[in-house]
């Protein structure tokens, strides 16, 4: 069912780190009104689709987007008003063929991904579908996820001394949404109290998780144990298992990674990987090693690919060319999938086409910069992605896909589960 374009307009607004993003509505000719909220991230790929910041040292210390608000009130506009589309994917090969450029940088992936989400919006309510049913049939058969809720903060989202950038819960053993939503609010209850009891700052990163003042990962493992195990849940993949995302390449200098103070090889951190997953139940591990490490990366792959998804994120970017190059040289065994790192729907359900068939699972994430928008929650059900983390439960931004998946679960009868 086609969509007949008749307006498109962009207008900066904030996140969730009082950073400027921006909000895209489309309008269609025969009356739809849609609306997307576009994330930006602080952990990036050096192959991301590029943002367009304004530079201007006057507004928002350089981070403004009035020039990608331009570029979708004055180009993407004038191309797409009055047009025809027979799909999404028409759609939005019409913005990457106005762009010209590999990583989307003339016009602002910013401004194309905002277009884009809001594009597979008017599409669904054209077809009379809720949202996560247009993208069924797209990869896997529709699920309910896992929610991975990230409840300690450190690295660039934090400004504690944790050089690891998220630890997260993940009530695999949970029957349904609903009690995997309660699981995770009521460990980061306890883990609340606990940190309290410990004399620890309670504050949050920019995910909404806690940012004690700890420096080793052991030690936030070691307060996640405790707080699973004080909300009356078994740590493990049969209650609440514990997932890590060093975000590695931030980690990465000189050829070395450096946490906590010690300077550590490719082969030392893997063999460091494999102690924590033997002593914690750590079931999945993102961005163990830096972007660039790929030999490091195959190694870590022989050594845990058995034991831990090994999930790439800045060395894959949800690019469907780099994740085939990785299933070829046998690097991770999982693909985070993260629609704006591309810039686009389209692109972003090739990408985990692409992992599916090389046999790699698919973890759709939120970025660190995030809006109130949902979209993400009915994209992984619709998907079947089977794994979704949006940070902690906690903050209106994050607190607002969690609440999307509880909503979909009560409307409809899907599986629960990876």
């Amino acid at each position: 069912m086609s969509i007949t374009v008749s307006n498109v307009h962009a207008v900066e607004i904030l996140d969730s780190r009082s950073r400027p993003t921006l909000a895209v509505t489309l309008e269609t000719d025969s009356g739809i009104h849609v609306r997307a909220g576009v994330p930006a991230g602080a952990s990036t790929g050096t192959r991301e689709a590029v943002e367009l910041r304004d530079g201007d040292p006057h507004r928002f210390l350089g981070q403004g987007v009035l020039k990608a608000a331009a570029s979708v009130n004055g180009e993407i506009l004038q191309t797409l008003r009055g047009r025809s589309f027979a799909t999404l994917t028409d759609l939005d090969q019409a913005l990457i063929d106005l762009d010209g450029t590999e990583n989307k940088s003339r016009l602002g992936a910013n401004a194309i991904v905002g277009v884009s989400i809001a594009a597979a919006r008017a599409f669904a309510e054209t077809a009379g579908v809720p949202l996560w049913r247009s993208f069924v049939g797209e990869v896997n058969e529709p699920r309910m996820p896992v929610p991975h809720f990230n409840v300690i903060n450190g690295g660039v989202h934090a400004l504690n001394e944790l050089d690891f950038q998220e630890f997260m819960i993940a009530p695999i053993g949970a029957p349904n949404m609903a009690e995997a939503v309660r699981a995770g609010s009521e460990v980061y209850t306890a883990l609340r109290k606990i940190l309290h009891e410990q004399g620890m700052a309670v504050g949050l990163g920019d995910e909404g998780g806690f940012a004690p003042e700890i420096a080793q990962p052991e030690d936030a493992l070691d307060l996640l144990v405790k707080a699973i195990g004080a909300a009356g849940y078994t740590p493990g993949l049969d209650g609440i298992a514990i997932a890590m995302d060093p975000a590695s390449s931030e980690l990465y200098h000189d050829g070395a990674y450096h946490v906590a103070g010690t300077v550590f090889s490719s082969d030392e951190m893997i063999e460091r990987y494999a102690q924590i997953v033997d002593r914690y139940p750590v079931w999945l591990l993102e961005d163990g090693l830096a972007e660039s490490d790929w030999d490091g990366w195959q190694r870590l792959t022989d050594r845990l690919q058995e034991k831990v998804e090994l999930v790439g994120d800045d060395i894959f970017c949800t690019n469907p060319k780099i994740i085939a190059e990785a299933i070829e040289k046998h690097v991770g065994n999982a693909s985070l999938i993260k629609v704006n790192q591309i810039g686009t729907v389209t692109e972003t359900l090739e990408a985990m086409r692409v992992a599916r068939d090389g046999g790699y699972a698919q973890f759709v994430s939120h970025r660190s910069g995030e809006t109130e928008d949902s979209f993400i929650a009915d994209l992984t059900v619709g998907t079947g992605a089977g794994h979704l983390k949006t940070g902690a439960p906690a903050r209106g931004e994050r607190v607002a896909k969690y609440n999307r998946l509880v909503e979909i679960a009560d409307s409809v009868e899907l599986p629960y589960g990876l």
